[in-house]
């Protein structure tokens, strides 16, 4: 069998659930990943629960995703919107209660802000449930523009998260 052709960009996607049958749309949600044109899933982290940050609802379900992707961080974002649209995800208020959240966090060494999109994700250095699956399958990344992700964890030790 071929191999797949090797491809130009490294991303980073947060995975996040706490309506329904959450851990089975994460698992869902990364099987569709897996299926994007021009997009290879790398890896990919264990499940975590977690309490909500600056939201109503349930503990959620959270993991990271790593794709080696030839799609542009635009093209990438409309591919996750999609697959959160096909899982019902709906928006009725900021920080609602969701089926499927996902999360570009990280597009290479990009830095940039746009209507549409900021990476490296703006929130991503402050939030566990998104840092510690990120560092269980990318255990020396740098966050563009913060520094190495690792030291970063014991600021978060407060907020409440278990591997599942």
């Amino acid at each position: 069998m071929p191999q797949m052709p090797a491809l130009p960009h490294t991303a980073y996607i947060g995975l996040g659930a706490n309506l329904g049958d959450a851990q089975a749309t994460v698992r869902a949600a990364l099987s569709a990943l897996a299926l994007l044109p021009q997009t290879r899933l790398q890896a990919q982290s264990s499940l975590y629960r977690s309490a909500p940050q600056d939201a109503d609802g349930d503990d959620y379900v959270n993991a990271v995703a790593e794709l080696q992707t030839a799609l542009t961080p635009h093209e990438l974002l409309a591919r996750l919107q999609a697959i959160e649209a096909a899982n019902g995800r709906e928006r009725p208020y900021y920080h609602a209660p969701r089926t499927l959240d996902l999360d570009l966090l990280l597009y290479d060494d990009a830095a940039l802000a746009d209507a549409t999109l900021t990476l490296p994700h703006p929130r991503l250095h402050l939030r566990a449930f998104a840092l510690l699956p990120l560092l269980e399958i990318a255990a020396d990344i740098a966050i563009p523009g913060i520094g190495p992700a690792r030291p970063l964890l014991p600021t978060l030790a407060g907020q409440a998260i278990a591997r599942l």
